[in-house]
């Protein structure tokens, strides 16, 4: 079985919205996302680069105050296979947590996504929305973030016809201020085909 390894120090670059213009030719949806807070902005791979890994912003449990759980996801952009020089792009991200080590396809990109999902708590519940996040890639093998267990996942997204994830985009609860704070409610991911559209 060929390992999925990387460069130890590979030049990572932040792509933020350099690319944001990029043609895709789908967007991928699923339909437990929650109900807080409002899309951002795209981020997108550069042209003929694609999402080949991830990593994610995790807030641990906090043991009685508020937990937000999942805050963003990282994609980390390749091009043929070659994992020295890559982008990242990840869209609006909380404010709460740590970033998880990446990981990584063994080969090929990834392909379509799943969210788990704590649904709304009620008006007296501490709502944590995304907790977590699996990945398929076109190579086959399902990759799950390192997130946090509450909620359930729900269906996969269909997955991109010929290429793969190019561009992420976030459904973000804004900081509450002392409230009780989400963070993370849904995302959706552009499928980019090679070669162009």
């Amino acid at each position: 079985m060929q390992r999925c390894q990387t460069l130890k120090n590979p030049f990572v670059i932040r792509s933020g919205t350099s690319f944001a213009s990029r043609p895709y030719s789908s967007l991928l949806t699923v339909p437990n996302g929650e109900q807080f807070g409002l899309w951002t902005w795209p981020e997108m791979c550069p042209d003929n680069f694609f999402a080949v890994g991830f990593s994610l912003r995790v807030e641990t449990n906090q043991y009685g105050g508020d937990d937000t759980a999942l805050n963003g996801i990282r994609l980390f952009c390749g091009q043929n296979g070659d994992r020295s020089f890559l982008y990242t792009v990840e869209s609006n991200t909380g404010y709460f947590g740590e970033w998880t080590d990446p990981q990584w396809c063994p080969s090929g990109t990834l392909v379509s996504f799943q969210l788990r999902v704590e649904t709304h708590r009620g008006m007296f519940g501490d709502d944590t929305a995304v907790n977590n996040i699996r990945f398929r890639c076109s190579s086959n093998p399902t990759l799950e973030g390192q997130g946090m267990p509450w909620g359930d996942y729900s269906h996969w997204s269909p997955e991109c016809s010929e290429g793969g994830i190019c561009g992420i985009e976030t459904k973000m609860e804004p900081y509450q201020g002392g409230l009780d704070d989400s963070a993370l409610n849904d995302v959706r991911f552009h499928c980019c085909s090679r070669g162009g559209q």
